[in-house]
């Protein structure tokens, strides 16, 4: 009945051949996989200078087309990706093909690339699911080109860069005074930034996972560390080659960077490593928790083989006095005896009682 109890909360399949392990393990870069279509895509623009901001939501693609050689900063974020749309505007904004395919893939490991006139980078943002307890990723591509930045994001309907959108209404804002690079790298310090929302929620995630396992260790608690353990590898997947990403704009010498930007893209990097190492500790905290879990699992077996052990001893006398007086012979002590019953009885019962107080002063249990 035991076994039952606990099935329901650790089937094999939370273990082995589960959706999440084939999403997060079953990786081919050699296979193209097939992106959909965005049901929904949203547009949106902000043009701006040191003395005006004009935001916008064009319904068309080719709105834009006129952002290029306005000479103000534009920053168009497109949400919700479709190809007719990516090849529309990259082949405007002269981007090249293999940026666009980058721009168009599924599964992208996060990378920097330049290419002339152009800086583009590729990472995903993360957000935590309270529901399923789920690290989820979206992919964002950055382009970086002279007095624009273009971001493709997969989902209209999310993203981090709501607090840029504020700042960006701010005519005294540093993005207002700064350049397109500058608004590049507002970009990436909040996708690495947001890294660390999820990192927080998986640590809280932890700490009750092993509060629970220090007071009530079952296999429920197993199948949890199994899950977040999870977790842990689709965020350290995403987080670790970020620092290559960012090391990247430190180390080029395109001209759509200024010198003075990259002490900002320096700020990022300390924060990813700072990141890495974060999901380092709760990687090792993860193998803690296992060691606990399988401790406290040894604990109470050892707790149950100990009570069985005293029981035993404590039932020997009983059972070797039962023998004795139980053998087939004609001629044993007390065996016609009047009170012969009693005494075998009071030996079965003083015994034992001698051996728990022996077994308590020496500490046994």
């Amino acid at each position: 009945m035991a076994d039952k109890k606990y099935l329901k909360y650790f089937p094999l399949s939370s273990l082995f051949n589960t959706r999440r392990t084939r999403d997060i393990f079953q990786v081919n870069p050699t296979v193209i996989p097939v992106r959909e279509e965005a049901a929904e895509s949203k547009i949106q623009v902000f043009d701006y200078d040191l003395q005006s901001l004009e935001e916008s939501l064009p319904a068309r693609i080719t709105d834009c087309y006129s952002l290029r050689d306005n000479q103000r900063l534009s920053w168009i974020n497109i949400g919700g990706i479709r190809k007719a749309d990516v090849e529309a505007i990259c082949t405007h904004f002269n981007i090249h093909q293999l940026i666009m395919e980058d721009i168009l893939s599924v599964g992208q490991r996060p990378k920097m690339d330049e290419m002339d006139p152009i800086l583009f980078c590729l990472l995903n943002m993360l957000y935590f699911n309270e529901r399923t307890g789920a690290v989820e990723a979206e992919q964002i591509s950055i382009v970086l080109g002279k007095d624009f930045v273009i971001s493709f994001q997969e989902d209209s309907k999310r993203d981090v860069f709501n607090p840029l959108r504020e700042k960006l209404k701010i005519a005294s804002s540093k993005i207002r005074q700064g350049k397109a690079d500058y608004l590049c790298y507002c970009l990436l310090d909040m996708i690495v930034d947001h890294y660390y929302v999820v990192m927080e929620q998986l640590g809280e995630r932890i700490e009750m996972l092993e509060e629970k396992i220090i007071h009530n260790s079952n296999t429920r608690s197993l199948a949890e560390i199994n899950n977040l353990r999870k977790e842990l590898i689709v965020l350290k997947r995403n987080v670790s080659p970020v620092r290559e990403l960012i090391n990247g704009f430190i180390r080029s010498e395109s001209d759509l960077l200024e010198e003075r930007t990259t002490k900002y893209f320096k700020d990022i990097y300390d924060h990813i490593v700072q990141a890495n190492e974060l999901a380092e500790s709760y990687r090792d905290m993860m193998m803690n928790l296992q060691d606990l879990y399988l401790s406290n699992v040894n604990l109470r077996m050892n707790e149950v083989m100990k009570v069985m052990a005293v029981v035993t001893c404590l039932l020997a006398p009983a059972t070797v006095i039962g023998g004795i007086f139980g053998m087939n012979f004609d001629k044993l002590p007390y065996i016609h005896h009047q009170y012969g019953f009693f005494i075998a009885v009071g030996l079965m019962l003083i015994i034992p009682v001698w051996m728990v107080f022996v077994f308590r002063r020496r500490g046994w249990f």
